[in-house]
Order: C-alpha cells, then sequence, then structure tokens
C-alpha cells in the first residue's frame, strides 16, 4: 500500500533527480551495488543536495519532523537543570558543545536558563555540517540572546581539538548516522546494499559482510545468548566507537549527554523486528520507502543505548545513568521551569505550555519513546537520573 502525504513540488522533485542521478551513477562505478550506509550517507549530507545540506525547512510545522527543542523552552531549561551542577564542578573555562543546532532554539533557551543558574560555560560550540541551519542558528542567536551570551556562542566544522572540560550534549543526532544493515542468510552475515532494477530504480541488495561488521552482529549475538533467525535483517553502529571518541576529542573531565528515540539492545533486537527500524521522515509521516525522493526525506534508524553505554565505556567514561526522557525532565526540575514560564505569559501561553509539557511526557508522546544516556568523566553527572534510572536494562 503506498503512503499517502503530499507530493513535493517539481523544483524539489528535480533537486531529489539531481541527487538521484549522482546515486545511480556511483552504484554503477561500485560494480552496481552500494552499501546502505553509504547510500543514507549521501541522501542525508551530500554539499547541496544531502537533506541536511540543502535549504529546505526540516522542523516544525511546515517541516518533516518537530524535536523537543522546537516545542519551545521547557526542554532545554530542564537539561540546563541538569548540566548546571556539572558545570559547578568545572572551573571557569569550561565549555560546551552541542552536535547539530536544529534551528538553535535549544542554544537560545538553555543559555538564558543557564544564566539564571549562574552555570555559563565560557564557550558554547555547535558543530553544524548544514550551512543553511549555521545560518538560521546564528541568525536567531544574534536577534533573541543578550550580547553578552550571543557573544559566547561559536560554530566549528570539527570538534575541539585541543584539551578541553565541559559537556557535549546531543538531541536526535545518533539516530541520523548512517548505519549498516546487516542480514543473515544460511547462518552467515551479509550486508545489505541499495542496486538498480532493469528500470533504474532503487531496490534491496546483499552482499558479504566484512569482518568489522561480521564481528559486531556476532557480538550482539553473543550478548543476546542466541543466534539471529535466518532472514533478519536489522542495523548495528561498528563506528560508533570511534564516532564518540571523535566528538569528545580532547575531553578531560565533564559529561555528555545524548537524547533519542530507541531501545535498550534487548527491545532493540527482538525478533518480531525482523526488519529493523530503518524509517524515513517526510512532512510529518513516518513511512518504509527508504529510497523515495533522495536529499529530500529524512532518513533514520533507532539508537541502541546499550551500544551507546558500550562505546562510552570503550572510550574511558562512565555510565552516569539511563533513563526514559520524561523521568529525565521530572527528575531535572519541569515543574520549576514551567512554573517559571508560566509567570512570564498569559492564559494563551500557559495552556500552550502545558500542551507542551503533556508532549514532552506522555507516553503515547515524547515521553517513553525517547530516551537519554549520561557519561561522565571526573565529575558526578549520576544525580541527572536519579528519577527513573534504568541503567539496569541495558
Amino acid at each position: 500500500m503506498q503512503p499517502t502525504f503530499p507530493l513535493p513540488e517539481a523544483d524539489a522533485l528535480a533537486h531529489s533527480d539531481q541527487l538521484a542521478a549522482a546515486l545511480r551513477a556511483e552504484i554503477l562505478a561500485q560494480g552496481g551495488a552500494m552499501p546502505f550506509s553509504r547510500f543514507m550517507e549521501l541522501c542525508l549530507y551530500t554539499p547541496g543536495w544531502g537533506y541536511y545540506s540543502a535549504g529546505a525547512s526540516k522542523f516544525g510545522g511546515s517541516g518533516d519532523f518537530t524535536t523537543a527543542p522546537e516545542l519551545g523552552s521547557l526542554f532545554a531549561g530542564s537539561v540546563a537543570n541538569a548540566l548546571a551542577p556539572v558545570f559547578g564542578q568545572l572551573d571557569a573555562h569550561a565549555r560546551m558543545l552541542e552536535l547539530g543546532g536544529g534551528t538553535g532554539a535549544f542554544a537560545e533557551a538553555v543559555l538564558l536558563r543557564l544564566a539564571e543558574l549562574e552555570a555559563l560555560p565560557a564557550r558554547y560550540a555547535i558543530l553544524e555540517p548544514s550551512a543553511d541551519l549555521r545560518q538560521r542558528q546564528q541568525e536567531r542567536l544574534q536577534q533573541n540572546l543578550p550580547p553578552e551570551l550571543a557573544g559566547r556562542v561559536e560554530w566549528l566544522d570539527r570538534p575541539f581539538e585541543d584539551d578541553w572540560d565541559g559537556v557535549v550534549f546531543a538531541n536526535e543526532v545518533i539516530d541520523a548516522l548512517p548505519t549498516p544493515r546487516f542480514l543473515i542468510k544460511d547462518g552467515e552475515v551479509y550486508e545489505e546494499t541499495v542496486e538498480l532494477d532493469a528500470q533504474g530504480n532503487f531496490i534491496r541488495g546483499a552482499q558479504p559482510a566484512d569482518l568489522l561488521l561480521i564481528g559486531a552482529v556476532r557480538h550482539l549475538e553473543r550478548y543476546l545468548e542466541k543466534p539471529f533467525a535466518d532472514g533478519y535483517r536489522s542495523e548495528v553502529l561498528p563506528q560508533l566507537p570511534y564516532w564518540l571518541q571523535a566528538v569528545a576529542g580532547g575531553l578531560r573531565r565533564g559529561a555528555m549527554l545524548f537524547v533519542d528515540y530507541g531501545y535498550n539492545r534487548g527491545e532493540f533486537y527482538q525478533e518480531e523486528r525482523d526488519d529493523g527500524t530503518v524509517r524515513a521522515f517526510y512532512r510529518h509521516h513516518v513511512h518504509n520507502e527508504i529510497h523515495r525522493w533522495p536529499g529530500l526525506q529524512d532518513i533514520t534508524a533507532s539508537v541502541d543505548f546499550t551500544a551507546m553505554a558500550e562505546a562510552g565505556l570503550h572510550g574511558g567514561f562512565e555510565l552516569a545513568g539511563y533513563c526514559s526522557q520524561a523521568s529525565f525532565l521530572l527528575g531535572n526540575g519541569l515543574d520549576q521551569v514551567l512554573t517559571l514560564a508560566e509567570e512570564r505569559t498569559d492564559e494563551v501561553g500557559r495552556i500552550q505550555l502545558r500542551d507542551q509539557v503533556k508532549k514532552l511526557t506522555l507516553p503515547t508522546e515524547m515521553g517513553e519513546r525517547f530516551q537519554a544516556i549520561g557519561l561522565q568523566r571526573d565529575v558526578d553527572f549520576e544525580p541527572a537520573f536519579e528519577l527513573g534510572d534504568l541503567s539496569w536494562r541495558l
């Protein structure tokens, strides 16, 4: 059954056709098959054509999805409450690094709240690969922040390369890392590919996996204490430990906080979830036609939070905690942030704030689907996870 959602306009389709032509050319140059991870990477990040590199609106009602920071200031205010004690344990030169800044809504709200808490970092850096989003962030923060706060913000092309102390934060970033997909066939591990049919359409294929992917899948099977069934298909990120070390850079003391949708490993690789978690987002519709309209739709995969914990431990961090987004926000003063916000608005604004709380915390909304995980090095970040800590499930 075909998904029903608005068709792209003619210029958007022309844009997608250009990227599709480049994808077909690379598939043919590689002998007729491209790893799915490469297809996802090019669809999302090809300069000028990729979903996150082109200028289309992505966030909010006119975009393809709405993230927690875009709903309003309550999410960022609660995160600031959680991070303020960490900054209190660091010296005045501490920094904060946000990965993928969206529209700048999070940076704006978190800096204002950290200022109220007298816990500002000396520098606030945003690592943003999209030139369009970077410009939107710069304009927003210059317009909405006091000069003293705006002056602390900088934009980076790569993580900090020197030794530093501080905090790394990312909301809905891990799900957009290009992920390999694997297939079990006759007990052997294959890597899912993207190939072309006789009409030039993108279709699924498979090729023998390399040693890195085979090792990652066998590690999952050992952890789960059972082999995957023939025909089982899913995702795994063998490069996650290397990515985590890269974004941390020379972080000597501090914490890392990641919020995203996903599961612990046992839930992620349930027997009935035998086609993985990859899906596409287009105009607030979620669908499985991953190959449709390259560059016009977001492609994501859920996060294996057990893998996040393993990657942190591999990089010399300790696990500070893991819980649902609802527990994290409620445990870090969401009610306090709400009260302050209600005092600064009218009745219509208060109704909107209460609706924001529902979307952030209800199990049927973001509250349980999204999880938070914290890593720490020579600081105590564990109090941020005291309410509803689920570390035992990882």
